[in-house]
């Protein structure tokens, strides 16, 4: 049983990886289809109130799952369920294949949830409450691809670092 192996509560996915570890990483899974059907009912179904609620839903969302997850992480590092893992060396955790794919992961984490916490600020002080294009709106398409991107690729990196870390043995 887990519960006797590792600190912290156990997560849900039958790895290693703590629960917040688990709701993160199923709140990445859901996220990404639905970032990509927001973004297609903005640019081809021209649903812009319906595009502007799955994005605030979702940065809520997610805001609240990687705060608690945060405090988690401050409670019960990371390294005590990765230990198994063959990518791990506890000794040299940041310069192992797990330590390099969080940094990698971190190095699109960190400036994503920046950008993304602008481009749902900025929409919010330039659009009007029932969102229309406006004076605005080539700049946020090219603010929120780039936070899409990011958003993507924090998504796959993080997908890396759970394998390498939590599910590999």
């Amino acid at each position: 049983m887990l519960a006797q192996q590792y600190p912290g509560i156990d997560g849900f996915l039958g790895t290693r990886a703590s629960f917040m570890l688990d709701v993160v990483f199923v709140a990445m899974l859901v996220m990404m289809p639905l970032m990509l059907v927001s973004i297609y009912l903005v640019r081809y179904r021209f649903r812009y109130l319906l595009h502007k609620r799955i994005q605030i839903s979702l940065a809520a969302i997610l805001l609240v799952a990687v705060a608690i997850f945060e405090v988690e992480q401050r409670l019960v590092p990371w390294t005590a369920r990765a230990v198994p893992s063959p990518y791990f060396d506890a000794q040299h955790k940041w310069s192992c294949a797990v330590g390099y794919s969080l940094l990698v992961h971190l190095l699109f984490a960190v400036p994503t949830a920046i950008l993304w916490i602008y481009v749902v600020v900025q929409a919010l002080r330039k659009f009007d409450r029932l969102p229309r294009p406006n004076a605005y709106s080539a700049a946020h398409r090219l603010w929120a691809r780039l936070a899409a991107i990011g958003m993507t690729m924090t998504a796959v990196t993080g997908w890396v670092f759970y394998y390498l870390a939590y599910v590999a043995v």
